[in-house]
């Protein structure tokens, strides 16, 4: 386990802090965490890579995450050159400022090769989000001993991964039961349907992800719209500028809304159905109680090298916390609108089947974990960046078999 570089640094010292996200759900966390954080230690000095959440909260950036926040090997190369400008930036900036410790979100791809520069210059890392090392590349692991002080994972079943591989874990829970409250539900309502079926459509936080998907979505609820009475909405992420969005609906002569992301909790709980890509976005659903089919196609090859790498059973995250294919995951090849119209079509002419789903998603909350994540999240960090210097907080629960 690394951990040769911490203690370096007097307590008095400015309690100056790398924080690096790369995406938008990355942002997001990044931000609750320092806003705990600013709670606990008041002088922090954060600088780094992130979106405009954690620019809210408190860090100055180095450059924005959403511009190297892509998926798949031909849109990774496209933006190779300024992630490369990015991360000599933030080296430069780590040379001049001198961090105490460095807290890394995610993006693994980035950020554990910024681990190991960071190491060399012997600045602690704290990660925060384990890579998915338990479904691909598992080998990395033995990278992440080496080069991570901390590893904050989300799921307990994270931490029983890296149990004897000489990796510190620590399960904070998952922020997201205290982002998403519970809200009615339309599915709740009495009586016969009087109106056309609502769907949401979550076409992701990376352009490339709603350059594929997004015309997909529209093209399935044209095919729905020839069977039943469908409306549906488009949930713009933060990451995604609202003509993207405006210019595929016109495309597609449908008469569908945008929905901002501060809206976006409050659409998908008033939605009959929705369409999601895989990622963080199908636990807010799932939370919501908001019955789902996830979508997801990537390019041949990274689809080839991912079938040869990957060792879940399911994508879908929602589908991973519950262990069972509880919402349908149509990727690559069933990723085509033929295909979801006619899964969603199933499910909503079957009431009981959507009502075994909703009732399997109502266990999300529960196995997610007790709420005050990001405070745990921001313990942790504040302990190693001002040791004796922390303004504990009140009333951060603890997760379950964590003590004091």
């Amino acid at each position: 386990m690394a951990g040769e570089g911490a203690g370096r640094m007097s307590a008095t010292d400015p309690a100056r802090l790398l924080i690096v996200a790369g995406e938008a759900s990355g942002d997001l966390h990044g931000a609750r965490l320092l806003e705990e954080l600013a709670t606990m230690v008041p002088e922090v000095e954060a600088f780094g890579l992130g979106g405009e959440q954690m620019v809210a909260a408190g860090l100055e950036a180095t450059a924005d995450s959403s511009e190297i926040a892509v998926v798949g090997l031909a849109q990774i190369l496209r933006v190779l050159p300024r992630a490369r400008k990015i991360f000599a930036q933030l080296l430069d900036e780590v040379d001049r400022r001198r961090p105490r410790l460095a807290v890394l979100i995610d993006f693994p791809e980035f950020n554990l090769r910024l681990a190991k520069a960071l190491r060399a210059r012997g600045v602690p890392v704290v990660y925060y989000i384990s890579p998915q090392i338990w479904a691909w590349r598992r080998g990395r692991v033995k990278t992440i001993s080496e080069l991570v002080d901390a590893m904050l994972v989300f799921f307990p079943f994270e931490a029983q991964f890296y149990e004897g591989r000489n990796v510190d874990a620590v399960h904070v829970g998952h922020p997201l039961v205290n982002e998403v409250p519970e809200l009615p539900q339309v599915w709740d309502r009495e009586g016969p349907l009087e109106e056309p079926y609502q769907i949401a459509l979550l076409p992701g936080s990376r352009t490339s992800e709603v350059e594929v998907l997004l015309p997909v979505m529209l093209d399935t609820i044209s095919l729905l719209a020839e069977e039943i009475p469908v409306f549906a909405r488009v949930i713009r992420a933060r990451t995604i500028s609202r003509a993207m969005i405006e210019d595929a609906v016109q495309a597609s002569g449908l008469p569908v809304t945008v929905v901002e992301a501060e809206e976006r909790l409050e659409a998908v709980a008033s939605s009959h159905f929705a369409l999601c890509a895989s990622g963080t976005a199908t636990l807010e659903v799932g939370l919501l109680g908001t019955p789902m089919a996830v979508l997801y196609r990537l390019g041949p090859w990274t689809a080839l090298l991912g079938r040869l790498l990957l060792r879940l059973p399911h994508v879908a995250l929602v589908n991973l916390v519950l262990e069972e294919e509880v919402v349908p995951e149509l990727l690559q090849g069933r990723a085509r609108p033929e295909t979801v119209s006619a899964e969603v079509l199933s499910l909503l002419r079957d009431p009981a089947r959507i009502a075994t789903m909703r009732e399997r998603l109502s266990e999300l909350r529960g196995r997610l974990g007790a709420g005050g994540a990001s405070a745990r999240a921001a313990r942790e960090v504040a302990r190693r960046l001002a040791p004796g210097r922390i303004v504990e907080p009140v009333g951060v629960p603890c997760v379950a078999g964590e003590t004091r």
